[in-house]
């Protein structure tokens, strides 16, 4: 299963690209967003890539930056949502303005994404409501959806920090972060000593 990818750029259209690895030309599909941040034509690129695998074909999706990736893959997880719809809905929309859409339910700014009806709108709300907090995690400022709570960013990566020397994956980390954030008001998460903010996060995972 290829995971990234670095090579030279070998060639580049609106929605594809071709990577020299040792000789080897790799076609990858990206978002718009990725392919403006491409290099010219002839030098080194590195993508972050999905492979997709059917029984007559194995296609190959690009990421720019790891919080793309991230929610390229919840995309992909709601009903009727595939790899080719899920990177047309991130060429209209930055992965952090996706999750603020999803976790605060803006039907309309969903429904005015290519390829999104209200139907997909409404679905991608109900399956990933409680999803995007782990991509909101690696936003910096981003507030909590529910309460609008805060935590300041380095507290909140040393909370995470400590679920994850505890032995919790990074990512069931950022839920019962956002989990714990939803308990407390903005004032109270402020005032909070990390030590406290731990112990709370680690309560959401009981």
């Amino acid at each position: 299963m290829i995971s990234c990818l670095k090579g030279e750029l070998f060639q580049k259209s609106l929605e594809k690209v071709t990577i020299l690895v040792n000789g080897v030309g790799y076609e990858v599909f990206l978002s718009s967003a990725s392919i403006e941040k491409l290099p010219q034509q002839g030098e080194e690129v590195f993508l972050y890539i999905y492979t997709h695998v059917r029984e007559d074909a194995l296609t190959l999706f690009g990421f720019a930056d790891m919080d793309e990736k991230k929610m390229f893959l919840l995309l992909i997880n709601v009903s009727g949502v595939g790899p080719k719809l899920a990177l047309a809905i991130l060429s209209g929309i930055r992965p952090a303005d996706l999750a603020r859409a999803i976790a605060t339910k803006d039907v309309a700014r969903l429904t005015g994404l290519s390829g999104v009806g209200k139907k997909t709108a409404e679905r991608l709300c109900l399956d990933l409501k409680d999803k995007v907090g782990v991509i909101a995690g690696g936003v910096e400022g981003l507030p909590d959806f529910e309460t609008g709570a805060t935590v300041e960013g380095g507290k909140e990566r040393d909370v995470v920090s400590a679920l994850v020397n505890l032995g919790y994956p990074q990512s069931r980390a950022h839920i019962a972060l956002a989990a714990m954030k939803r308990r407390f008001s903005p004032e109270s998460l402020d005032e909070m000593p990390l030590e406290q903010l731990i112990r709370e996060t680690l309560r959401s995972l009981a």
